[in-house]
């Protein structure tokens, strides 16, 4: 069912029907007005979100989905009431594929509605891009003897291989990170676990900036963990806590993989085992960095990373 982008007359029938018989949450997020009125030129515009606004979460018992298509929205939160005569992406999981349409925002006296249209789509399988310079698989658990196969790609905002900076951290967010990093400082000097401490500050930034995201093409699939920040000792990544199964002192292999612009070889694997010697949480518990510090690294390993992370030679 579905190979399509569009979703079948008969196809629509039978979301329109899950969506009436199921509490069905779906997510709402503004979009900025297609400029041609053109139908054909609207399908090739690329909707972007608008800025600073994230997707809204609705739970089904606060909504009604009427037969003729109208979802009616219960008594709805002052951020959704803010979407009014908007456009917006309507997203939800029908058997665990990822669904969307667009339509707008109907404001009354009452009520807010929004209209279900013919169209609606699947959200796109977008393939993670591999061809970053940087990025790392985590293969193994040493302690369970267990493959794993969880990617690891750079986060967005984070340089990786320069030394982080205070200013990466948006300036509305500064003061929760400040928070953050007062308290990872002070548990630093007590475990000495941290090394040069470098880590903490996109480590503050994940934990304390948003992460907002719309849903996936499947509803089960798990998103590559952050890659935050890397050098000769550590690989610091972030991610949701519901998708963090690490614990503190358990071992794993990882893959750190480089592009290599020149030459015949495209990568360069190194191969390393590490523990995880340090789990950070933000405030309010959503997400987590973990800090992997290997434990085992070949020579020539260590020399290339240590000029990497550094930019300055290996005695």
């Amino acid at each position: 069912m579905m190979e399509h982008d569009k979703l079948t007359g008969i196809e629509r029938e039978l979301v329109l029907q899950y969506l009436i018989d199921g509490n069905v949450p779906v997510t709402l997020t503004p979009v900025e007005e297609p400029i041609s009125d053109n139908d054909d030129d609207k399908e090739m515009e690329i909707r972007s979100l608008t800025s600073q606004i994230f997707p809204v979460a609705i739970k089904g018992e606060h909504m009604t989905v009427k037969k003729d298509g109208v979802i009616v929205l219960e008594n709805p939160p002052q951020s959704i009431k803010s979407f009014a005569n908007k456009q917006v992406k309507v997203e939800f999981y029908f058997n665990h594929v990822g669904l969307y349409f667009i339509t707008k925002v109907a404001a009354t006296k009452t009520e807010l509605t929004i209209s279900i249209p013919d169209q609606i789509e699947r959200i796109a399988d977008v393939e993670e891009d591999s061809d970053y310079d940087f990025s790392s698989v985590i293969y193994f658990d040493c302690k369970s003897r267990r493959d794993l196969n969880l990617k690891c790609i750079p986060a967005e905002g984070v340089e990786l291989f320069v030394r982080p900076v205070w200013k990466i951290i948006s300036l509305d967010y500064q003061k929760k990170a400040k928070a953050l990093l007062e308290q990872f400082v002070e548990q630093a000097k007590q475990e000495k676990n941290a090394g040069n401490g470098l880590q903490l500050i996109p480590v503050c930034k994940y934990l304390s900036e948003p992460h907002p995201a719309g849903l996936e093409a499947m509803e089960t699939r798990v998103k590559p963990f952050s890659i935050l920040f890397v050098d000769h000792e550590r690989l610091v990544v972030g991610m949701d806590t519901t998708n963090c199964t690490f614990f503190e002192n358990e071992e794993y292999g990882i893959k750190l993989s480089f592009s290599i612009k020149r030459g015949p070889i495209l990568t360069r694997d190194i191969f390393v085992t590490s523990l995880v010697n340090k789990i950070y949480r933000s405030a309010d518990g959503l997400y987590s960095c973990v800090d992997f510090r290997y434990t085992t690294l070949q020579e020539e390993d260590l020399r290339f990373l240590y000029e990497k992370a550094t930019s300055t030679l290996f005695n």
